[in-house]
């Protein structure tokens, strides 16, 4: 399994929003359609924000994005027990600018594959 696969099935959202989009659900079912396959491996959703907003209010919309995703794996037929998430609120921007252009690379879920230890 190759982490860097998760890694490319960002989840992009609208401004101040926790939904994901219909166009988005591809890519979530496809990190599913992966877990189902291999049940011994768990996954981390870090949710994220672009700079406008508090940092308080950030960091929240970033653990509703991340939950949001969670909520569709975990319909999806993925136990919930194998997914954790986490917000980085504005502190990780994928793009550094100060434009709408970043703003909406910014405003993500990002897999992150957490293997089992070696042996099992």
């Amino acid at each position: 399994m190759d982490a860097a696969y998760f890694a490319s099935q960002t989840v992009h959202f609208d401004f101040d929003s926790s939904v994901v989009k219909m166009g988005e659900l591809d890519k979530v079912h496809a990190v599913g359609d992966e877990l189902k396959l291999r049940a011994n491996v768990k996954l981390l959703i870090d949710g994220h924000c672009d700079e406008r907003g508090t940092e308080e209010y950030n960091r929240a919309l970033g653990e509703r994005r991340a939950l949001a995703v969670r909520e569709v794996l975990v319909g999806y037929g993925i136990s919930g027990d194998r997914i954790r998430t986490r917000s980085w609120g504005e502190d990780k921007p994928a793009d550094p600018s100060h434009d709408e252009i970043a703003w909406k690379k910014n405003r993500r879920a990002e897999f992150i594959l957490l293997l089992p230890p070696e042996g099992q």
